[in-house]
């Protein structure tokens, strides 16, 4: 069927009806803010070249008409004519009868546990194909992990992973760190003891939002990584135990680290992130460096520490995770918003080095974007 169009008498919105069936109505202020030519947005870049100030507050809708596949409006009083592509409006839409699900996942979001394999691409593939590196990138933005392997085995190439994406961001643990058995360590990375599942750094605000460890040694007994979906453990928690889920998303949980000289870091953000709208947005979860909760009522510190317990069976519970044991030249990325990782513990026979550092999600996705727009050009 044609899009169909029908106007409030007001000039206030408009009714556009898709060639779907599906229909939604557009404010004409938002129309006009979000208007597409060159005196509105920058034709380069495509930022917005006014203020709201520089609309007329009572901006309306004198005419409109469909022309094709694009929508044709007419704004008073300026007596400005603007087209929109049907379908970037049919993208856009504001005004849909689907209710949003509190704790819902984010689009292009896949949620697994340990039943899948974990997703692997080659070292040299993703520097030389494009498309190879687009799926080693759309691995991580959809499943919030990937594995590399068969880079080279030399101090300093996870700067060369970071940088097939976007920049290092630096720490007081500097550009980079060494993940192995230290003698009076600052940080309990760097003995040879087990780790539970965990993110990285929730002392900070912001938290790094990915994290790449990379492998030169690795002769020792154990050691092996294993990588758990925070997010396939929260959905579980919100199936099992809804109140619980909404404890851990309601309420600020605190997290400290003062383990070297000259640094005290300190955040208070829940467990369980989620955005205004009631969309799954980040985990934070390890117990090595949780404060004292003092952000819980009394009436609800009992129903709080019991959902605490009920995610951590969770994410402990050996179904959830993926196990793999790093060769040299191998890496994974990780989006410590989102995926805990953790360690069995090793011998002191042999050797375990790997190297770790931190980039920034915003600069992975910047480049994914820009390869999927070169692909499908």
């Amino acid at each position: 069927m044609p899009a169909t169009l029908s106007t409030d008498t007001s000039g206030k919105f408009l009714t556009l009806t898709f060639a779907d069936g599906s229909q939604s109505r557009f404010h004409a202020i938002w129309l006009r803010d979000n208007a597409l030519d060159a005196e509105t947005r920058a034709p380069g870049n495509g930022q917005r070249l006014i203020t709201l100030g520089d609309i007329p507050q009572n901006s309306h809708i004198r005419d409109a008409a469909l022309k094709e596949d694009h929508l044709e409006v007419c704004f008073a009083p300026e007596e400005k004519t603007v087209t929109f592509p049907l379908q970037w409006l049919q993208d856009h839409r504001y005004d849909r009868s689907d209710k949003a699900a509190f704790g819902r996942l984010p689009q292009n979001c896949e949620t697994w546990d340990g039943s899948r394999a974990a997703p692997t691409f080659d070292w040299q593939q993703v520097q030389t194909d494009a498309k190879a590196k687009r799926d080693w990138l759309d691995a991580v933005a959809r499943l919030g992990f990937a594995k590399l392997t068969g880079g080279p085995a030399r101090e300093g190439a996870l700067l060369d992973c970071a940088a097939m994406f976007g920049f290092v961001r630096e720490t007081n643990y500097g550009r980079y760190f060494e993940v192995r058995t230290e003698v009076n360590p600052t940080n309990l990375a760097y003995t040879g003891l087990g780790l539970q599942a965990h993110t990285d750094n929730p002392y900070r605000d912001p938290v790094p939002t990915l994290q790449i460890l990379y492998c030169l040694e690795n002769s020792a007994e154990g050691g092996d990584s294993i990588v758990v979906d925070g997010f396939r453990a929260a959905e579980r928690l919100r199936e099992l135990n809804p109140e619980g889920f909404a404890l851990l998303a309601g309420y600020p949980a605190r997290f400290e680290y003062k383990g070297s000289d000259g640094v005290h870091l300190r955040s208070r953000r829940p467990m369980i992130g989620l955005s205004p709208d009631g969309e799954l947005s980040a985990i934070r979860f390890n117990n090595r460096s949780a404060a004292p909760l003092v952000d819980v009522p009394f009436e609800r510190m009992d129903a709080y520490y019991a959902a605490y317990r009920q995610l951590a069976e969770i994410i402990d519970d050996p179904e959830m995770g993926i196990a793999f044991k790093l060769e040299p030249g191998e890496s994974f990325i990780v989006d410590n918003t989102r995926v805990l990782h953790a360690r069995l513990g090793y011998s002191g026979s042999g050797s375990r080095w790997l190297q770790g550092c931190y980039a920034d999600k915003d600069g992975l996705l910047s480049t994914l974007a820009v390869l999927n727009a070169e692909l499908e050009a």
